[in-house]
């Protein structure tokens, strides 16, 4: 590489993100104290860019604009400039989201916002082009312009932007109103399946026309709402539609068929063509869907994808001590010799390429047949390619194929006159020599930043895998994840998480200068993977540390006037906002999922005041619950739970004996959403006999393993065998 002709700031900064610009010829300054001064002194406006690594809009926007010498000198003689990397403050990224949708009518990142220097936004947009179109003004206009108006008409921006901060501030408040009580469960789980239902799209599942994103939360809720209602049409309807999106999503162009993994979302109706980057989140979430869909119905189908999901995180987003990568990114080298880089390119192929990586007669199959015909034939692979021209805007995937399972196993092997067991084998040996091939590609950039939220999510995939698929190693994996975290994003002294590490020289992990403190989804992502690793390890360390985060939740975020937590904690000057999210997207909301954490959190721990709690969270959500739930399905979801009650399954054994094991693994086989399980070893002085004084009145039946279903501290009779138990977790 030749030596960059401009540093700025950012080449001091640790995120994969920032680093990305620290050598465009703008004057970029982190979010710090030293810009926001600097914008005082020269009494300037700051431009405000938001992004994450992995944001193919955001390349293109750099290599257009920020790349640009003519425009970096605009910048930097009228603006502040700063980069924020959306997934290290997703504080300072929510604060002027907020502004840019409420102002605009829409969203996404690039965020492009201007601030006055006490940091209140004025004017908001997303993706800039660099010069004036048809239908876009460019960037180069829009700075000049806002210079402009700043020197010419400064008094009207400010006080405009005292007046958009003052509706924001009431827009985004959410609080209890009065006396309210938690919003009636079985409505809000009406409405939001009936609201689901209607958005669902019935051939190709998911629930949006395009472009369609994987959305576990919503998946989530409907399998909750089979569990509770599973004799009726509706219980039905709602597997079926979890189900059927699952499989579709599967065999989708949005699955990589040859490297393993789920890209961010489809950008059509059918999961065929994606954006193609890999993020950490979707992995974990969409590995517990598929272990749950696995419980449910029995099909090796949904154990697979998700050992599928696994074994790519293991492979490409695991770090050595342990933590996860964030992700992986759309954009690559097509070659060695490319000079630039384009989208799916480490995904994409010609069908010429794949013929004669298969050029393979197929023995007993119909005559003069290839492997690499019953491979493309199977994956709906084109001689011209299979992307609609709509698809792809940029022309950067003409003549490629991305592939999708189009056909049955059992039409492709019709077709060919082969057995279906050797269709698998021929498919498995077309993939494995895709993946050769693929691998001396260039690869794309990964984002080896380690978030505490996102390691917290995969945690939940691992050690909830572990256990439904009866998986030792899974769990294992999740241990050290679980131990990568205490070591690398907790401080032991002030009992906090930290939000963010990184992979450094060497090999090695570090830490920014200023540690970012963690926010209140890496609490509640953490809480959760420590009660789901307590699930699939049955050690106790883990969930005494569950307990300590949720006291140190409590004392940073919780509102005592309105309920509910917010997303940041109080004593940041440089945050206009503190917010309470409300929206359960491509990741639940904290608040959401601390639901369920408190529930849980109270069965463990016999602290009544976590339910209480709870249920605070839920009141203050209420009109919203009642209105939309289809905006908050996880949150609708734990209405369920909280009314319904957590029932505590206590298996009294000995954890290495026979009988014991069976049990467990009879509990682990059922899904069940409003119950969760205790081991009662028998050893007075652990964790939980503290905790739990009537684990001690609870004994073995005949000196065998047996199981208890208590609520309220209070239990049904024991039974004994996993037949019976089995019947008690269905009914």
């Amino acid at each position: 590489p030749s030596v960059p002709r401009h540093t700025n700031r950012l080449i001091n900064e640790k995120s994969p993100y920032l680093l990305q610009h620290a050598h465009n010829p703008v004057d970029w300054f982190p979010w710090s104290r030293e810009a926001f001064d600097k914008a005082k002194k020269e009494n300037k406006p700051i431009f405000l860019s938001v992004g994450y690594s992995t944001c193919h809009w955001c390349h293109v926007m750099e290599e257009e604009s920020f790349k640009n010498k003519e425009i970096g000198e605009i910048m930097n003689k009228n603006f502040v400039c700063i980069k924020v990397d959306r997934e290290e403050r997703p504080d300072v990224d929510k604060v002027y989201m907020t502004f840019v949708q409420a102002t605009s009518g829409g969203g996404g990142w690039p965020m492009s916002v201007w601030l006055t220097p006490d940091l209140k936004p004025f004017v908001g947009g997303t993706y800039f082009p660099p010069e004036d179109g048809v239908h876009r003004v460019g960037f180069r206009t829009v700075l000049l312009r806002i210079a402009e108006q700043w020197k010419e008409n400064k008094d009207a921006l400010l006080e405009n932007s005292q007046k958009i901060l003052e509706a924001l501030l009431h827009r985004s408040e959410i609080h209890v109103r009065g006396q309210e009580s938690p919003p009636p469960s079985k409505e809000v789980m009406a409405t939001c399946f009936q609201q689901l239902s209607n958005s669902y799209d019935e051939d190709y599942g998911g629930f949006s026309e395009s472009p369609k994103f994987p959305t576990p939360v919503n998946l989530n809720f409907l399998f909750t709402y089979w569990a509770l209602h599973r004799t009726t049409p509706q219980g039905a309807r709602a597997l079926q539609m979890a189900l059927h999106t699952l499989k579709m999503m599967a065999h989708g162009g949005i699955h990589d068929h040859v490297g393993q993994g789920f890209h961010r979302y489809s950008t059509d109706q059918h999961w065929h063509v994606p954006h193609f980057e890999k993020m950490l989140y979707d992995q974990g979430q969409l590995a517990a869907m598929y272990c749950r869909a696995f419980q449910i119905s029995g099909d090796e189908f949904f154990a697979d994808v998700a050992q599928d999901i696994l074994l790519y995180v293991s492979r490409d987003l695991s770090d050595q001590a342990g933590g996860f990568y964030s992700a992986e990114d759309a954009d690559s080298y097509p070659t060695t010799a490319s000079g630039e880089k384009r989208e799916g390119a480490f995904c994409v192929w010609e069908a010429e390429e794949i013929r004669a990586l298969l050029p393979d007669p197929v023995e007993g199959a119909t005559e003069g047949t290839t492997l690499g015909d019953v491979f493309m034939h199977h994956y709906g692979v084109k001689k011209t390619g299979n992307v609609s021209p709509v698809k792809d805007p940029r022309q950067e995937l003409k003549g490629k194929n991305v592939l999708i399972v189009q056909s049955s196993p059992e039409l492709t092997a019709a077709r060919f006159g082969l057995e279906l067991g050797r269709l698998g084998a021929l498919l498995w040996e077309g993939r494995r020599r895709l993946s050769a091939a693929r691998a001396q590609r260039p690869r794309p950039h990964m984002d080896t930043k380690m978030l505490a939220a996102w390691n917290g999510l995969m945690i939940s995939g691992f050690a909830q895998a572990g256990a439904a698929l009866a998986k030792q190693e899974y769990v294992s994996r999740a241990v050290q994840a679980a131990a990568f975290l205490r070591r690398h994003l907790f401080d032991p002294t002030s009992g906090r998480l930290l939000r963010s590490c990184y992979r450094g020289k060497d090999n090695r992990v570090e830490q920014s200068a200023v540690p970012i403190q963690g926010f209140l989804e890496d609490y509640a992502f953490v809480i959760q993977a420590l009660f789901d690793l307590y699930e699939a390890s049955l050690e106790q360390g883990w969930l005494e540390w569950a307990l300590q985060l949720q006291h140190t939740q409590d004392k940073l975020f919780w509102d005592p006037k309105g309920f509910a937590y917010f997303s940041s904690e109080a004593g940041d000057p440089s945050l206009l906002l503190r917010l309470k999210d409300d929206q359960d997207g491509a990741e639940p909301t904290a608040n959401s999922v601390t639901v369920t954490n408190l529930l849980r959190a109270a069965c463990y721990s016999g602290h009544t005041e976590w339910v209480e709690k709870a249920g605070q969270i839920l009141a203050a959500f209420s009109e919203r619950l009642q209105k939309i739930p289809i905006t908050l399905p996880e949150m609708a979801r734990a209405t369920a739970v909280f009314h319904h009650t957590l029932k505590q399954v206590v298996i009294c054994g000995d954890p290495q004996g026979e009988d014991t094991k069976e049990m467990l693994r009879c509990v682990h086989s059922v899904f069940s959403p409003n119950k969760m399980l205790i081991l009662a070893d028998g050893d007075s002085s652990a964790f939980l006999y503290r905790q739990l004084p009537f684990l001690a009145s609870l004994e073995r039946k005949d000196g065998k393993a047996t199981a208890y279903l208590c609520s309220n501290f209070a239990c049904s009779l024991p039974v004994t065998s996993p037949q019976e138990l089995h019947g008690m977790l269905c009914s």
